[in-house]
Order: C-alpha cells, then sequence, then structure tokens
C-alpha cells in the first residue's frame, strides 16, 4: 500500500512539473509574440516618431532596443538622437550605449563620488594604493574629451564636475575645437589653472557663461583678467581663488627646514 501510494505521488508531481514546463512554455511563446508584434509596429512608424520615442528611453535601453531588428538599430545610430549626453562617472564612458557626432549640443561629466577626493589629492602625496586606484580611470576623460574634439564641432555646452585627472589642455582643446561653446562649467576639478582662464580670453569668443567653483589652483588674478577682458562672460566662481593651492615637494621641505631654522634660533 505504501509503495502504491508513493507511486501515486510520485506521478501526481510529475503531471504537475510536466504542467508547470508547458504552461511556461507557453508563456515565453506569448511573450515573445508580443515583443515580435510590437517590434513590427514599432518598425512601421517613420524616423521622427522613433526618434522621439528613443529620446524617452536612457541610454542601455535604448541600446537594448537597437538590438531586436535592424531598423531600430539604425534609429539608435542616427546622431540626431544624441543631442544631449549626461555620464555620472568616468567608467560610463567606456560603454557602447552612446553615440558621438556632430549632432551633440550638451555634454556633461559629473562624478560624485568619495573616490573624487582621492583624486584631487596632489599625485607626489598619494600613495601607492592611492596611486593603482587612480590609473584604472585616470585617462577616461582625456581621451573622451579628444574624442568630442573631432567629432562633436557644434558643442554648445560642457560641464565638468569630479573629474579630477584632466588638464588645462583637455578643455583648451574643447575650446578651440568648439567653437560654438557658449557654457562652460568646471567643478571641482583640481588640477585647472589660470591657463583654462587665458583660454577663455583668447579662444572662448562664443562662451556667454562661465563657472569655476571650487578649483583650488584658479587665483583671483585670473578670474579678474577674465572679467576685465570679456566682461560679456557671466563669471561665477564659488570658492576658487579662496583655496589653498597645490605646491611641489621641493616647496614643502623649504618652508619645513626654514621653519625648524626658526625654532633652532628663537
Amino acid at each position: 500500500m505504501c509503495k502504491a501510494s508513493a507511486r501515486l505521488q510520485s506521478g501526481g508531481e510529475s503531471r504537475i512539473q510536466t504542467t508547470r514546463d508547458t504552461l511556461l512554455s507557453h508563456c515565453c511563446f506569448v511573450i515573445i509574440v508580443l515583443v515580435s508584434c510590437l517590434v513590427m509596429h514599432l518598425t512601421e512608424l517613420d524616423q521622427d516618431c522613433l526618434l522621439h520615442l528613443f529620446s524617452y528611453l536612457d541610454k542601455d535601453s535604448c541600446r537594448s532596443l537597437s538590438l531586436t531588428c535592424v531598423r531600430l538599430r539604425q534609429v539608435f545610430l542616427d546622431p540626431q538622437l544624441w543631442m544631449l549626453l549626461h555620464f555620472r562617472s568616468p567608467c560610463e564612458l567606456r560603454r557602447d550605449n552612446y553615440v558621438l557626432g556632430s549632432s551633440l549640443r550638451y555634454l556633461a561629466v559629473c562624478w560624485h563620488s568619495s573616490r573624487v577626493k582621492v583624486c584631487n589629492i596632489e599625485d607626489w602625496m598619494k600613495t601607492t594604493f592611492q596611486k593603482d586606484l587612480c590609473r584604472k580611470h585616470e585617462s577616461l576623460v582625456t581621451d573622451f574629451l579628444e574624442r568630442v574634439c573631432h567629432m562633436c564641432p557644434n558643442l554648445l555646452s560642457l560641464t565638468l564636475s569630479g573629474c579630477g585627472h584632466i588638464t588645462d589642455r583637455d578643455v583648451i582643446n574643447v575650446l578651440q575645437s568648439c567653437k560654438r561653446l557658449h557654457s562652460l562649467s568646471l567643478e571641482n576639478c583640481s588640477r585647472m589653472t589660470d591657463s583654462v582662464l587665458q583660454a577663455v580670453v583668447d579662444h572662448g569668443h562664443s562662451l556667454t557663461d562661465m563657472r569655476v567653483d571650487f578649483c583650488r589652483n584658479v587665483t583671483q588674478a585670473g578670474l579678474q583678467e577674465v572679467r576685465d577682458k570679456r566682461p560679456e562672460v557671466h563669471l561665477s566662481a564659488l570658492h576658487s581663488g579662496d583655496m589653498i593651492p597645490d605646491s611641489k615637494p621641493e616647496e614643502k621641505t623649504q618652508i619645513r627646514r626654514a621653519l625648524q631654522k626658526f625654532l633652532i634660533f628663537s
């Protein structure tokens, strides 16, 4: 009796599992059919409508949808879709979920992370671990901006925040290549110096708005020169010019020796 009951129970469980598998297969089939129908309906829309629909999606969703068929891939690759790009970390620049082109007008790379504090430490003061940490991403924004210089001549607005590894030359190249740039925002970019401000005077002929916030190596003299020579530019400099600038190792040594001599002879 027990063996018969066990066989009956086993047979019931097997039938239940088979039923579940069948239902799951049917559900997957229905989903595939629905997605296929959706794609078929989408591809019947004209290019402008598809671009409008894609504009509501984030970069990853755009890329995923573009992999469903050739027609939607063409929409993804259309430069008109990519008039605005916003990145929340340098690592996002590595992804293949966006397209750089002449249609790009507004670009922002804003990194708000505790790692930014490490990036902003002067190189000669960094530990080996900190240097290794920075080495993984230190050239990402620089390489990306170089591509922007070659591929996005119609850029109107550039925002860089927390990009502690970019140099004056990176921003100067953008000013020289993107002649229509009218808005430049630099926040917590520790390597920016007065050279960028001089480049604004020399090359930023279309610039009307500039922010240089929390950039410790920018001086009040450099800011004043922009105000004097380019009065039409609305310049904002929150804390820049009032922060302690970087110093070279030998300068630290000289100060320490002078202090030691003072303490010895006092």
